[in-house]
């Protein structure tokens, strides 16, 4: 049983949800390669050898440590908006590292990252496969307090 927001009810919870994911990823995104970019002079550039690897082990730390850290990542928090679980409360570390986990297979497998973005777009809670598979919900900020 679930205690989020219902969409029926609050749907406040969700306006536009979908549109600030988007661009939270893209923030997101954005920030894990200039961390990148930044830590290359300290590997002496090698780490342009196994750029992708770095990417995505810096990408993994950055979504686990921002999401244990406020329920958010930095782009999430810019957009106004957070994760909950089930019992609409903030991410602790183990459902951070869940939540990273499913979005890394999301990412590395083109058919489920088509699946979550077309339930992004189609469900009353704007849900990722992973947020079902979880139990978890994208909610606007400024509300979910």
């Amino acid at each position: 049983m679930t205690q989020t927001p219902d969409p029926d009810l609050h749907p406040q919870f969700y306006d536009g949800i979908a549109g600030k994911r988007l661009l939270a990823w893209v923030i997101d995104v954005t920030l894990v390669l200039l961390f990148c970019v930044l830590i290359l002079p300290f590997t002496a550039f090698t780490g342009l050898f196994f750029f992708p690897f770095l990417t995505l082990v810096v990408g993994f730390a950055y979504r686990v440590a921002t999401l244990t850290g406020g329920s958010a990542t930095w782009g999430m928090r810019l957009m106004a908006m957070e994760l909950r679980d089930h019992r609409d409360r903030p991410f602790d570390f183990m459902t951070a590292l869940l939540h990273t986990i499913g979005y890394s297979l999301s990412m590395t497998v083109t058919i489920i990252q088509v699946v979550s973005a077309v339930l992004i777009c189609t469900t009353a809670r704007r849900q990722s496969l992973t947020d079902m598979a979880l139990g978890t919900v994208p909610v606007n900020r400024r509300l979910s307090r």
